[in-house]
């Protein structure tokens, strides 16, 4: 079967921390395995509700070896979960609505 997304997906590996479940705080980490311009999937131990709205943070590595890290901060829903391909955890597929690049705080 071919698949026909709009948008590209780039396999990126990144570090991601999950810091709002709609209006609760929340924290739980995680790993991206794909990103495009509309959405991220990544995997967690932490399984999350389908039409959730979360806050989350992408660990973005600096450009050099001089440059400050970042955190591409992001707003988004939860499009579907499901068992992760290596069955540790969960593999969550997110709108990606907002976001913006902001100074790594940890």
């Amino acid at each position: 079967m071919m698949e026909q997304r709009k948008h590209r997906r780039y396999p990126i590996r990144l570090p991601l921390r999950i810091l709002r479940r709609g209006s609760i705080p929340f924290f739980a980490r995680g790993e991206t395995r794909n990103l495009s311009s509309r959405g991220v999937l990544f995997v967690s131990d932490q399984e999350i509700e389908v039409g959730e709205r979360i806050e989350f943070a992408i660990s973005w590595p600096a450009g050099n070896r001089h440059a400050e890290p970042l955190d591409l901060y992001c707003l988004g829903k939860v499009l579907r979960i499901s068992t992760a391909p290596d069955a540790q955890g969960y593999a969550i597929a997110v709108t990606l609505e907002r976001y913006a690049f902001t100074r790594l705080t940890e």
